[in-house]
């Protein structure tokens, strides 16, 4: 019986390894797509008067992105967001994250502002509440505050030509 349980074991390793090869890393499950997203009341980087939260975007397709100076994918990342928002398809709002507002604001003045505001995440509470691993992600959100797909690590020309784009064309009631 033991002579039969090794070889066994073996081939369920095989299968379980074999498997695991046919996945996506980028690709991490997150809880909270087809779930609300999570309610903040954060302030904008450019007035702190003013509060930025995901109830003022109710209506419309939007897209989350979290971002931060300190980080190198998000400077990979940032002319792909500018030429997004340059199209005029969906509003891009950004979520600054464990960053320095001075360097934010400078960061947007010398490399272009695609967002239509930026919410001051300071301490990343936020970030953790959408299950945030590391920046920069991105986070479709539907007319009824849904989020609907959760893109991690720099947008590219690819990811928004064939995911990012159809979705959002999806969710808008628009042809693919």
């Amino acid at each position: 019986m033991a002579r039969f349980l090794v070889p066994l074991g073996f081939i369920v390793l095989v299968v379980f390894l074999g498997i695991g090869l046919t996945l996506d890393p980028k690709e991490i499950p997150s809880p909270f797509i087809n779930k609300p997203a999570p309610a903040f009341s954060l302030p904008s980087l450019q007035n702190a008067e003013i509060k930025i939260q995901p109830e003022d975007y109710k209506g419309q397709v939007w897209l989350l992105n979290v971002w931060a100076t300190w980080c190198v994918a998000c400077r990979a990342e940032h002319q792909m967001l500018v030429e997004i928002s340059r199209q005029n398809v969906v509003p891009i709002i950004g979520l600054n994250y464990k960053d320095e507002s001075a360097l934010a604001i400078r960061w947007l003045q010398q490399l272009g502002n695609p967002y239509k505001t930026v919410a001051v995440d300071a301490d990343g509470r936020v970030a953790i509440d959408y299950g945030v691993y590391g920046a920069p992600e991105t986070f479709i959100i539907d007319k009824k505050g849904i989020i609907r797909y959760k893109h991690i690590g720099p947008i590219t020309p690819q990811a928004w030509q064939q995911k990012i784009l159809p979705l959002v064309q999806q969710l808008n009631g628009e042809a693919g």
